[in-house]
């Protein structure tokens, strides 16, 4: 049985993701009581069903602290057990989240009485941390559409193939702040900058023009190699554990120009060996893009 715990902050792409987990056949439930989470894992354990083979449960603030504070504690009771548990968890910049409540219109479950947006929203960070502390996998919907976010989720999340592992190679910038999926995380800022070249600057790492500048540059293939080198030594390591996916992020200042040019090149490099291989670029809002050997 594989069960999937998916929580996080209000607006921060909850319900996308577990709509998503149910198109994947995933048994869903939402904002079940903390308190009910192992008697229903007992129940589906129990059940001759298949039904219950993958499960997905949404956990939220709607929950007392008490109750939230139990859930590691069950999660770790879980794993011991033997069970395939996930701890998923979503977030947002603060900004980011106030923007979405006022487009929406809707009421913050934590903005009760006098107490006003901003404040609903610390307070439920605070009182998630729990979960967040012991999430798997956590990320950051604050650059993120939805759907990104559906295609994300089935990529982290849905049914990998046997014996394969996916690679992901995700370009980002740093002043957003890094991605929280990935599992490795590589810095592209000392490389020159497009961006100091007037005629390059509203141009992409994926524009002719920024791909000739940055190839007239040696230390931008020694990083490629280095970061490939690295990867390349890590990808048996994840096979021989049976972990699906891997994420490896590459920032520069904006994610305009030199990461994406580095995703580009990495992920043309890995496809020549691996069938499922993917860019993605944050700061850009593309979509995944698949890679053929």
């Amino acid at each position: 049985m594989r069960i999937i715990v998916l929580s996080g902050l209000s607006g921060s792409g909850k319900s996308v993701a577990l709509r998503m987990l149910e198109d994947l056949d995933f048994y869903c439930i939402d904002n079940i009581p903390a308190a009910l989470l192992k008697p229903f894992i007992a129940h589906a354990v129990r059940s001759p069903e298949q039904t219950y083979g993958r499960a997905a449960v949404g956990v939220d603030a709607r929950n007392s602290a008490a109750e939230i504070a139990i859930v590691p504690e069950l999660i770790g009771e879980l794993r011991r057990s033997g069970l395939d548990c996930e701890v998923v968890f979503l977030t947002a910049d603060e900004e980011v989240l106030l923007r979405r409540f006022a487009e929406t219109r809707r009421s913050h479950p934590m903005g009760r009485g006098s107490r006003d947006l901003r404040s609903a929203i610390s307070l439920e960070r605070s009182l998630m941390e729990p979960i967040a502390q012991a999430a798997n996998l956590i990320i950051d919907t604050s650059h993120m559409g939805m759907h990104a976010l559906r295609e994300l989720i089935a990529t982290r999340l849905g049914e990998p193939r046997a014996d394969r592992l996916s690679i992901t190679f995700e370009s980002f910038g740093f002043k957003e702040g890094i991605p929280g999926d990935a599992d490795f995380v590589f810095d592209a800022r000392s490389l020159p900058n497009p961006y100091w070249e007037p005629g390059l600057r509203a141009l992409t790492g994926r524009d002719p023009a920024v791909i000739r500048f940055l190839e007239s540059h040696t230390d931008v293939a020694r990083l490629i190699d280095d970061i490939a080198g690295f990867v390349g030594a890590r990808v048996p390591e994840y096979q021989k554990s049976n972990r699906g996916y891997l994420t490896v992020a590459i920032g520069c200042t904006g994610g305009q120009h030199r990461s994406v040019y580095v995703v580009e090149r990495l992920a043309r490099r890995f496809a020549l060996e691996h069938p499922q291989v993917r860019a993605r670029h944050t700061a850009l809002g593309a979509r995944v893009v698949e890679r053929a050997p």
